[in-house]
Protein backbone atom coordinates (compact mmCIF):
# COMPACT_ATOMS: atom_id res chain seq x y z
CA UNK A 1 0.00 0.00 0.00
CA UNK A 2 1.08 3.31 -0.78
CA UNK A 3 1.97 6.74 1.64
CA UNK A 4 -1.23 8.11 2.67
CA UNK A 5 0.30 11.45 0.34
CA UNK A 6 0.44 10.57 -2.86
CA UNK A 7 2.98 10.80 -5.85
CA UNK A 8 4.11 14.08 -6.48
CA UNK A 9 3.73 13.33 -10.28
CA UNK A 10 0.61 11.36 -9.92
CA UNK A 11 -1.32 14.96 -8.29
CA UNK A 12 -2.73 16.56 -10.59
CA UNK A 13 -2.83 20.15 -9.54
CA UNK A 14 -6.05 21.91 -9.13
CA UNK A 15 -7.20 25.62 -8.34
CA UNK A 16 -8.03 25.85 -4.74
CA UNK A 17 -12.07 26.20 -4.93
CA UNK A 18 -12.43 23.20 -7.22
CA UNK A 19 -9.83 21.85 -4.83
CA UNK A 20 -12.11 22.68 -1.94
CA UNK A 21 -15.46 21.68 -3.38
CA UNK A 22 -14.19 17.92 -3.99
CA UNK A 23 -12.75 17.97 -0.34
CA UNK A 24 -16.21 18.71 0.98
CA UNK A 25 -17.61 15.91 -1.01
CA UNK A 26 -15.30 13.55 -0.20
CA UNK A 27 -16.27 14.03 3.32
CA UNK A 28 -19.90 13.97 2.81
CA UNK A 29 -19.74 10.78 1.06
CA UNK A 30 -17.67 8.82 3.59
CA UNK A 31 -19.80 10.18 6.51
CA UNK A 32 -22.66 8.87 4.44
CA UNK A 33 -21.49 5.46 3.24
CA UNK A 34 -19.95 4.85 6.90
CA UNK A 35 -24.07 5.45 8.32
CA UNK A 36 -25.31 3.29 6.03
CA UNK A 37 -22.76 0.54 6.64
CA UNK A 38 -23.16 0.56 10.25
CA UNK A 39 -26.80 -0.05 10.07
CA UNK A 40 -26.21 -3.01 8.01
CA UNK A 41 -23.65 -4.66 9.84
CA UNK A 42 -25.48 -4.16 13.11
CA UNK A 43 -28.09 -5.99 11.81
CA UNK A 44 -25.79 -9.17 10.45
CA UNK A 45 -24.01 -9.21 13.51
CA UNK A 46 -26.74 -9.40 15.82
CA UNK A 47 -27.97 -12.36 14.32
CA UNK A 48 -24.14 -14.18 13.38
CA UNK A 49 -22.47 -13.33 16.19
CA UNK A 50 -19.51 -13.45 14.16
CA UNK A 51 -16.10 -11.90 15.81
CA UNK A 52 -15.04 -11.08 12.62
CA UNK A 53 -18.37 -9.55 11.41
CA UNK A 54 -18.29 -7.51 14.89
CA UNK A 55 -14.60 -6.39 13.88
CA UNK A 56 -16.45 -5.12 10.67
CA UNK A 57 -19.29 -3.18 12.42
CA UNK A 58 -16.77 -2.08 14.99
CA UNK A 59 -14.42 -0.69 12.63
CA UNK A 60 -17.00 1.05 10.77
CA UNK A 61 -18.32 2.61 13.75
CA UNK A 62 -15.15 3.76 14.21
CA UNK A 63 -15.48 5.18 10.63
CA UNK A 64 -18.57 7.21 10.90
CA UNK A 65 -16.39 9.23 14.21
CA UNK A 66 -13.50 9.53 11.96
CA UNK A 67 -14.97 10.49 9.00
CA UNK A 68 -17.04 12.88 11.04
CA UNK A 69 -13.87 14.48 12.61
CA UNK A 70 -12.53 14.83 8.72
CA UNK A 71 -15.48 16.53 7.68
CA UNK A 72 -15.10 19.35 10.51
CA UNK A 73 -11.09 19.23 9.89
CA UNK A 74 -11.49 20.01 6.33
CA UNK A 75 -14.03 22.91 6.53
CA UNK A 76 -12.21 24.08 9.14
CA UNK A 77 -8.75 24.16 6.98
CA UNK A 78 -10.48 25.87 4.04
CA UNK A 79 -11.07 28.58 5.86
CA UNK A 80 -9.28 31.71 4.29
CA UNK A 81 -6.56 33.52 6.20
CA UNK A 82 -7.41 35.34 8.70
CA UNK A 83 -5.54 37.84 11.66
CA UNK A 84 -4.52 35.27 13.56
CA UNK A 85 -3.67 32.30 11.23
CA UNK A 86 -1.62 34.22 8.56
CA UNK A 87 -1.01 30.98 7.39
CA UNK A 88 -4.28 29.50 7.16
CA UNK A 89 -5.80 26.73 8.92
CA UNK A 90 -4.62 23.61 7.16
CA UNK A 91 -2.86 21.91 9.72
CA UNK A 92 -6.22 20.83 11.18
CA UNK A 93 -6.05 18.06 8.70
CA UNK A 94 -2.74 17.04 10.59
CA UNK A 95 -4.70 17.34 13.57
CA UNK A 96 -7.59 15.45 12.13
CA UNK A 97 -5.53 12.34 11.86
CA UNK A 98 -4.23 12.32 14.88
CA UNK A 99 -7.53 12.26 16.09
CA UNK A 100 -8.60 9.38 14.00
CA UNK A 101 -5.63 7.38 14.89
CA UNK A 102 -6.93 7.48 18.26
CA UNK A 103 -9.99 6.09 17.35
CA UNK A 104 -9.10 3.31 15.09
CA UNK A 105 -6.50 2.38 17.97
CA UNK A 106 -9.04 1.79 20.51
CA UNK A 107 -11.75 -0.23 18.38
CA UNK A 108 -8.35 -2.76 17.64
CA UNK A 109 -7.51 -3.02 21.08
CA UNK A 110 -11.56 -3.84 21.85
CA UNK A 111 -11.61 -6.41 18.68
CA UNK A 112 -8.28 -8.08 20.37
CA UNK A 113 -10.00 -8.73 23.43
CA UNK A 114 -13.30 -9.81 21.51
CA UNK A 115 -10.73 -12.03 19.78
CA UNK A 116 -8.84 -13.53 22.60
CA UNK A 117 -12.17 -14.58 24.64
CA UNK A 118 -13.56 -16.25 21.46
CA UNK A 119 -10.38 -18.32 20.64
CA UNK A 120 -10.76 -19.70 24.25
CA UNK A 121 -14.48 -20.28 23.90
CA UNK A 122 -15.30 -20.54 20.52
CA UNK A 123 -18.45 -20.19 19.48
CA UNK A 124 -20.50 -21.16 16.04
CA UNK A 125 -21.30 -18.67 13.18
CA UNK A 126 -25.16 -18.39 13.07
CA UNK A 127 -26.60 -17.46 9.90
CA UNK A 128 -24.12 -16.61 8.19
CA UNK A 129 -25.41 -16.46 5.00
CA UNK A 130 -26.60 -13.08 5.81
CA UNK A 131 -23.53 -11.68 6.80
CA UNK A 132 -22.02 -12.45 3.68
CA UNK A 133 -24.62 -10.69 1.86
CA UNK A 134 -24.30 -8.04 3.90
CA UNK A 135 -20.33 -7.76 3.16
CA UNK A 136 -20.68 -8.10 -0.17
CA UNK A 137 -22.60 -4.81 -0.53
CA UNK A 138 -20.09 -3.35 2.09
CA UNK A 139 -17.29 -4.29 -0.27
CA UNK A 140 -19.22 -3.01 -3.41
CA UNK A 141 -19.79 0.56 -1.41
CA UNK A 142 -16.15 0.79 0.00
CA UNK A 143 -14.74 0.04 -2.97
CA UNK A 144 -17.10 2.90 -5.24
CA UNK A 145 -16.31 5.49 -2.15
CA UNK A 146 -11.93 4.51 -2.49
CA UNK A 147 -12.44 5.44 -6.51
CA UNK A 148 -13.59 8.67 -5.45
CA UNK A 149 -11.28 9.74 -2.51
CA UNK A 150 -8.91 8.76 -4.71
CA UNK A 151 -10.16 11.43 -7.60
CA UNK A 152 -9.97 14.14 -5.32
CA UNK A 153 -6.17 13.29 -3.49
CA UNK A 154 -4.88 13.34 -6.82
CA UNK A 155 -6.86 17.09 -7.42
CA UNK A 156 -5.97 18.32 -4.04
CA UNK A 157 -3.33 16.42 -1.68
CA UNK A 158 -5.53 16.28 1.16
CA UNK A 159 -3.55 14.56 4.16
CA UNK A 160 -7.26 14.25 5.89
CA UNK A 161 -8.70 12.80 2.66
CA UNK A 162 -5.44 10.80 2.03
CA UNK A 163 -5.74 9.61 6.03
CA UNK A 164 -9.57 8.41 5.45
CA UNK A 165 -8.63 6.76 2.21
CA UNK A 166 -5.68 4.32 4.02
CA UNK A 167 -9.00 3.39 6.61
CA UNK A 168 -11.44 2.54 3.71
CA UNK A 169 -8.81 0.57 1.63
CA UNK A 170 -7.67 -1.40 4.99
CA UNK A 171 -12.03 -2.18 5.37
CA UNK A 172 -11.77 -3.33 1.38
CA UNK A 173 -9.19 -6.14 2.73
CA UNK A 174 -11.00 -6.41 5.95
CA UNK A 175 -14.49 -7.45 4.42
CA UNK A 176 -13.04 -9.83 2.01
CA UNK A 177 -11.58 -11.01 5.64
CA UNK A 178 -14.83 -11.37 7.37
CA UNK A 179 -16.06 -13.45 4.24
CA UNK A 180 -13.54 -16.16 4.67
CA UNK A 181 -14.25 -16.34 8.55
CA UNK A 182 -17.90 -16.34 7.91
CA UNK A 183 -17.14 -19.11 5.04
CA UNK A 184 -14.84 -21.19 7.24
CA UNK A 185 -16.85 -20.75 10.40
CA UNK A 186 -20.57 -20.60 9.21
CA UNK A 187 -20.57 -23.01 6.19
CA UNK A 188 -17.56 -25.22 6.90
CA UNK A 189 -17.86 -25.30 10.74
CA UNK A 190 -14.53 -24.12 12.04
CA UNK A 191 -15.18 -21.79 14.75
CA UNK A 192 -11.47 -21.16 14.99
CA UNK A 193 -11.15 -19.39 11.98
CA UNK A 194 -13.47 -16.44 12.74
CA UNK A 195 -11.75 -15.71 15.96
CA UNK A 196 -8.28 -15.91 14.28
CA UNK A 197 -9.41 -13.94 11.20
CA UNK A 198 -10.56 -10.80 13.96
CA UNK A 199 -7.04 -11.15 15.91
CA UNK A 200 -5.84 -10.38 11.71
CA UNK A 201 -7.58 -7.73 11.18
CA UNK A 202 -7.45 -6.01 15.03
CA UNK A 203 -3.28 -5.84 13.87
CA UNK A 204 -3.91 -4.69 10.27
CA UNK A 205 -5.98 -1.98 12.38
CA UNK A 206 -3.05 -1.04 14.51
CA UNK A 207 -0.69 -0.97 11.55
CA UNK A 208 -3.21 1.61 10.13
CA UNK A 209 -3.10 4.17 13.15
CA UNK A 210 0.58 3.82 13.00
CA UNK A 211 1.04 5.64 9.64
CA UNK A 212 -1.68 8.02 10.14
CA UNK A 213 0.17 8.84 12.99
CA UNK A 214 3.49 9.49 10.99
CA UNK A 215 1.93 10.88 8.35
CA UNK A 216 0.58 13.57 10.21
CA UNK A 217 3.21 14.23 12.54
CA UNK A 218 5.44 15.20 9.59
CA UNK A 219 3.41 17.65 8.59
CA UNK A 220 2.89 18.93 12.25
CA UNK A 221 6.53 19.37 12.04
CA UNK A 222 7.12 20.71 8.49
CA UNK A 223 8.65 18.41 7.04
CA UNK A 224 10.10 19.20 3.46
CA UNK A 225 8.62 18.34 0.51
CA UNK A 226 9.57 14.91 -1.37
CA UNK A 227 12.90 15.23 -3.45
CA UNK A 228 11.60 14.78 -6.53
CA UNK A 229 8.80 18.00 -5.57
CA UNK A 230 11.86 20.33 -4.49
CA UNK A 231 13.67 19.48 -7.58
CA UNK A 232 10.44 20.31 -9.84
CA UNK A 233 10.28 23.69 -7.28
CA UNK A 234 14.06 24.84 -8.37
CA UNK A 235 13.76 23.84 -11.99
CA UNK A 236 10.97 25.65 -12.47
CA UNK A 237 12.00 28.97 -10.79
CA UNK A 238 15.50 28.60 -13.07
CA UNK A 239 13.40 28.62 -16.11
CA UNK A 240 13.01 32.35 -16.03
CA UNK A 241 16.03 33.45 -18.48
CA UNK A 242 17.21 35.75 -15.90
CA UNK A 243 17.43 33.89 -13.01
CA UNK A 244 20.86 33.02 -12.68
CA UNK A 245 20.59 30.53 -9.48
CA UNK A 246 18.32 29.42 -6.89
CA UNK A 247 19.23 28.64 -3.08
CA UNK A 248 17.91 28.68 0.32
CA UNK A 249 14.70 26.35 -1.05
CA UNK A 250 12.44 25.89 1.89
CA UNK A 251 8.75 23.88 1.94
CA UNK A 252 6.29 22.64 3.85
CA UNK A 253 2.72 21.59 3.34
CA UNK A 254 -0.29 22.30 5.61
CA UNK A 255 -3.38 20.35 4.83
CA UNK A 256 -3.94 20.54 1.16
CA UNK A 257 -1.59 23.99 1.00
CA UNK A 258 2.20 24.47 0.22
CA UNK A 259 4.24 26.82 1.79
CA UNK A 260 7.65 27.76 -0.60
CA UNK A 261 10.49 29.95 0.14
CA UNK A 262 13.59 30.47 -1.90
CA UNK A 263 16.14 33.15 -2.54
CA UNK A 264 17.20 34.01 -6.83
CA UNK A 265 20.01 35.36 -8.04
CA UNK A 266 19.99 38.10 -10.46
CA UNK A 267 22.13 40.34 -12.01
CA UNK A 268 23.40 42.83 -9.20
CA UNK A 269 23.19 45.62 -11.93
CA UNK A 270 19.60 45.57 -13.04
CA UNK A 271 16.93 47.90 -10.94
CA UNK A 272 14.99 47.13 -8.09
CA UNK A 273 12.15 47.13 -10.03
CA UNK A 274 12.81 44.76 -12.89
CA UNK A 275 14.52 42.38 -9.96
CA UNK A 276 10.30 42.49 -8.54
CA UNK A 277 9.13 42.24 -11.54
CA UNK A 278 11.25 39.14 -12.62
CA UNK A 279 10.37 37.64 -8.63
CA UNK A 280 6.59 38.27 -10.08
CA UNK A 281 7.04 36.62 -12.76
CA UNK A 282 8.71 33.64 -11.25
CA UNK A 283 6.14 33.27 -8.89
CA UNK A 284 3.69 32.91 -11.82
CA UNK A 285 5.49 30.25 -13.20
CA UNK A 286 5.89 28.36 -9.84
CA UNK A 287 2.26 28.75 -9.50
CA UNK A 288 1.15 26.92 -12.79
CA UNK A 289 3.24 24.46 -11.10
CA UNK A 290 1.77 24.74 -7.58
CA UNK A 291 -1.74 26.47 -7.64
CA UNK A 292 -2.12 25.91 -4.19
CA UNK A 293 0.97 26.95 -2.72
CA UNK A 294 1.63 30.28 -1.02
CA UNK A 295 5.21 31.72 -2.27
CA UNK A 296 7.47 33.60 -0.80
CA UNK A 297 10.58 34.74 -3.08
CA UNK A 298 13.48 36.48 -2.06
CA UNK A 299 15.89 38.58 -4.60
CA UNK A 300 19.66 38.05 -4.32
CA UNK A 301 22.40 40.13 -6.59
CA UNK A 302 24.68 37.10 -8.11
CA UNK A 303 27.82 36.94 -5.92
CA UNK A 304 26.37 38.41 -2.78
CA UNK A 305 26.86 35.45 -0.72
CA UNK A 306 30.79 35.02 -1.61
CA UNK A 307 31.41 38.76 -0.93
CA UNK A 308 29.45 38.47 2.71
CA UNK A 309 32.02 35.29 2.99
CA UNK A 310 35.31 37.26 1.78
CA UNK A 311 34.37 40.10 4.60
CA UNK A 312 34.30 37.50 7.57
CA UNK A 313 37.20 36.52 6.62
Amino acid sequence: MTDLKPAPNKIQETAPDESGRLMKLATYAAVGVALSLVGLKAGAWWLSGSVALLGSLMDSILDVAASFINLLAVRHALLPRDRDHRFGHGKAEALAGLGQSVFIGLSAIYLISQSVFHLLDPQPVAHSAIGLIVTVITIGATFSLIRFQRYVIERSGSLAISADNLHYTGDLFLNLAVIGALLFSGVMEWPLFDPLIGFGIALYILYSAWRIVLQSFDQLMDKEFPDEKRELVKRVASEHKLVLAVHDLRTRSAGSHDFIQLHIELDPSISLVQAHKISDEVEALLLAAFPRAQILIHQDPAGFEEVMALDKH
